[in-house]
């Protein structure tokens, strides 16, 4: 085996878990600064080295010696901490940076100590590679963590949906058209460079769609016969110009793949992707504009940049629909989310309670005493397979109309009090969303949202720990 050089046997591990460490506010005494109460509790609760090792092995996978060779990296732990200010503040990844260089305290928190604090842009990479998975193993740790301080002893249960939007605008199809020629339009640029030709197969149709959204969005605020045939012949044209694009898009991808460049094939890759996405915007087009079809909700795309946004009718009078991602909360006393699932859709609620059952069989080892949720998890079904599980007491209201012996149970002292204790959870995703731990995702794809969602879920649940151990 051929030695390595003598250069490269000296270089450091790449992963570090943290910096040697210094009490910042014991070098300044005249300023007697210290954490408020619930920080020095969190900062406590973040010295669990099973939270610490479960995100290390995740930066582990970056490169295949990340841990042997490389230039030395931010510590693990300050990337975690600092990621967790970061939702625990609800700021940006600039924002983080700026604050934590500025502050004693949150240096001291984050274990920063008198170290440059790392760039947004060097949080975000690492950000990225922290799994949804990761963080669902976390928040199960997390969970254990509340139940060993006896901040939750997991006896009740309540259970609630909640929609987390995605960050995209409102969708329209011409809205839609017009993102599709326009990507495609730039991507064709790229190639271009890259091929270097020219010629009719990369023009660039932005402007020919920016101008015919404009003219729908015009007909949109007339009425009369005039305006919606007006409209449609726009649409037509729309419709036009897409179809070309797609056809560019397609010659423009044959000759990329002929080309061996590895940029070539990443371009060509790219641009199937945005051609089926833009395929599909075309059909729903055809089918609701021109042949006035009403498309199914599950079927329609909403967003070429986050494909994986549904359409999800709530029935309320501020919102009656709302696109992104609906999301199946559960939470014991002691304000602890002990499970999340992210879900396909708009299903029934009816659906999510025995999950739910299983998961908090599976953290708490036996079931709760009680569970409650709303009229829409109900079913005899789902109420015969509760007390099966060994729940004693399972409040779930039934709808519509009820004998008499449906009502006195509903009547129980006992059910009423699970109902109020139910209406909890509302609370607690109200909460979530104005801290912005379940507000609208800032993080992009599939994976982004369910790191999102995650991390969200994991600050909410370390925050109400650290409240309930600086109140004792």
């Amino acid at each position: 085996m051929r030695a390595q050089p003598e250069t490269q046997r000296r270089l450091p591990h790449m992963i570090v878990d943290r910096y040697e460490p210094v009490n910042l506010l014991d070098l300044i005494p005249e300023l007697r600064l210290e954490m408020e109460p619930e920080l020095a509790a969190l900062d406590r609760l973040l010295d669990d080295d099973k939270l610490f090792l479960q995100i290390k092995a995740d930066f582990s996978k970056r490169h295949p010696n990340s841990e042997r060779l490389g230039r030395r990296s931010t510590p693990v732990e300050v990337i975690l901490r600092m990621l967790i200010v970061r939702r625990l503040y609800d700021w940006s990844f600039e924002a983080t940076e700026r604050n934590v260089s500025d502050s004693l305290i949150l240096r001291q928190f984050c274990r920063l100590y008198l170290e440059a604090a790392p760039d947004d842009t060097t949080l975000i990479r690492w950000a990225k590679l922290i799994g949804a998975d990761t963080l669902e193993d976390l928040n199960e740790r997390v969970v254990v963590l509340a139940f060993e301080r006896k901040v939750t002893r997991g006896r009740k249960l309540r259970s609630d949906a909640t929609v987390v939007e995605t960050n995209i605008c409102h969708p329209t199809d011409s809205g839609l058209l017009g993102d599709g020629v326009r990507v495609l339009g730039r991507l064709m640029g790229k190639a271009k460079e890259i091929l270097g030709q020219s010629g009719e197969v990369f023009r660039n149709r932005s402007r020919s769609a920016k101008r015919l959204g404009r003219s729908i969005a015009e007909g949109t605020r007339r009425r009369g016969e005039e305006a919606k045939e007006a409209s449609k012949a726009a649409y037509e044209r729309l419709l036009g110009v897409a179809r070309a694009s797609l056809k560019q898009a397609s010659k423009v991808q044959q000759m990329l793949r002929s080309e061996e460049a590895p940029l070539s094939g990443r371009l060509a890759d790219e641009l199937e992707r945005f051609e089926g996405l833009l395929e599909r915007v075309v059909e729903q087009t055809e089918r609701r504009v021109l042949s006035g079809e009403s498309v199914a909700a599950s079927e329609k795309l909403v967003s070429l940049f986050e494909e994986h946004t549904s359409i999800i009718a709530r029935g309320k009078a501020s919102k009656k629909s709302e696109f992104g991602r609906k999301v199946w909360l559960s939470e014991v006393e002691g304000g602890i989310i002990t499970g999340y699932r992210i879900l396909e859709g708009n299903p029934s609620d009816e659906k999510q309670l025995l999950p739910t059952l299983e998961d908090h069989l599976r953290l708490f080892g036996g079931p709760p005493r009680l569970v409650a949720a709303d009229r829409g998890v109900y079913s005899s079904a789902n109420e015969e397979a509760a007390r099966e599980m060994g729940v004693k007491r399972v409040a779930l209201p039934k709808k519509g109309a009820k004998d008499t012996q449906r009502q006195r149970h509903e009547q129980q002292g006992w059910f009423r009090r699970a109902r109020r204790f139910r209406a909890g959870v509302e609370g607690r995703i109200s909460v979530m969303k104005r801290r912005g731990y379940l507000g609208r995702c800032r993080d992009k794809g599939e994976e982004g949202f369910g790191r999102w969602v995650g991390w969200g879920v994991l600050t909410s649940n370390l925050h109400a720990i650290a409240r309930a151990q600086a109140a004792r």
